[in-house]
């Protein structure tokens, strides 16, 4: 059996050629539950598809209690994207026809008339360990061999990786208020610049934010938290016969996940169509400027700091009418978004809870009816 020798010199453990004798298919990858089959947590669903159908909605902080199937959820909504177009050996995920997602080199290479080779990927779906450094986090520059050679040496981080993806923060209240300023801010301009020693690298960072934590282990700060798009609130559910649905569709999944799968296929791909159509109609979605205007007299009446919460509504509002398939918004539109945009900006002592949404709706009812 031969062996290769990784960058400390040490034999790898299993080379390709024994994966090979073995029969074992290295692009095979670990099976995901299905979307359509998680019971309950519609919330956490909606917000989520949302985002997929929008990006610019600003991502979603998932807040409930263990074992409510948060990372599954998350995890299994990228089964459901469409594949990308990426430029070739290109480590940001560059798009070869969207300026604002391409690195410079790639930019550089159009400009110059150079043919540019693509290749299609899934939709990268990047997890962020707790542990994480700065460094890995956005990347780091090679300052040695900037001065020695006169090129910009960068070793690309997360943030590259995730471009035109969605990044995944598990137990994100745990992280370093500052780690997770870096990543809302990535996440707002669509870009990430790594600066050291007077040399600067900047490359797109366009990608859905989704963290997720339980309350009992403490919360983000409300600067934070309003960096958020939506807020997703989950319990865990409490009727038996569902209790009992879960329980037995996990076994089963576990027990058989390929056979699980293709009984969810034909839902899959009919969620996935609908979330690409969404995509197409979303421009051509309508807002009435009386509601709109609505939007605003709720989020005032709520003391709601910022505009934040004005744009996020509208644009949750008219995601959800693309993909429903309808041409303009409704109220109820409306109504069933703006708690999820707004329960989170109501804060303004960092000891009260967050609301469950009930304050906004009962403003919502008051200013449209």
């Amino acid at each position: 059996m031969g062996t290769s020798r990784n960058l400390w010199g040490n034999e790898k453990f299993i080379t390709t050629n024994y994966m090979n004798q073995q029969n074992i298919n290295v692009d095979t990858q670990r099976p995901v539950f299905p979307f359509t089959a998680i019971v309950g947590q519609e919330e956490m669903k909606l917000a989520l598809i949302l985002n997929v159908i929008d990006p610019k909605i600003g991502g979603v902080m998932i807040m409930g209690d263990r074992g409510t199937g948060k990372s599954t959820t998350v995890r299994a909504l990228v089964d459901l994207l469409p594949n990308i177009t990426i430029v070739l050996n290109d480590p940001f995920n560059s798009d070869p026809n969207d300026p604002e997602l391409m690195s410079d080199d790639v930019r550089l290479a159009l400009q110059a008339n150079q043919s540019l080779r693509t290749s299609q990927i899934k939709t990268p779906m990047i997890d962020l360990p707790l542990g994480a450094t700065e460094d890995r986090v956005c990347g780091t520059i090679d300052i040695e061999k900037a001065l020695t050679e006169g090129v910009k040496a960068f070793e690309p981080g997360l943030l590259a990786k995730a471009n035109r993806g969605i990044l995944y923060v598990d137990e994100v209240n745990l992280l370093d208020d500052h780690l997770v300023d870096v990543l809302l801010d990535a996440a707002a301009s669509g870009w990430n610049t790594v600066e050291r020693e007077g040399i600067s690298i900047s490359h797109p960072a366009r990608f859905i934010l989704v963290g997720s934590g339980n309350p009992e282990e403490g919360e983000l700060r409300p600067q934070l938290l309003d960096r958020f798009g939506m807020h997703a609130q989950i319990g865990t559910v409490k009727e038996p016969s569902l209790r009992v649905k879960i329980v037995e569709q996990r076994a089963i999944f576990d027990e058989k996940p390929l056979e699980f799968r293709q009984n969810y296929e034909e839902s899959q791909q009919k969620l996935a169509q609908t979330i690409i159509q969404a995509r197409q109609l979303l421009k051509s979605i309508t807002m009435d400027y009386e509601h709109r205007v609505k939007i605003s007299q709720i989020c005032s009446q709520l003391n709601v700091d910022g505009l934040r919460g004005d744009i996020v509504t509208n644009r949750a509002a008219k995601a959800l009418a693309a993909f429903e398939q309808r041409s303009s918004v409704t109220p109820q539109d409306i109504f069933r978004v703006i708690p999820l945009c707004l329960r989170h900006r109501l804060r303004k002592d960092p000891l009260e809870s967050i609301d469950s949404g009930e304050k906004v709706k009962d403003i919502f009812k008051k200013i449209f009816s």
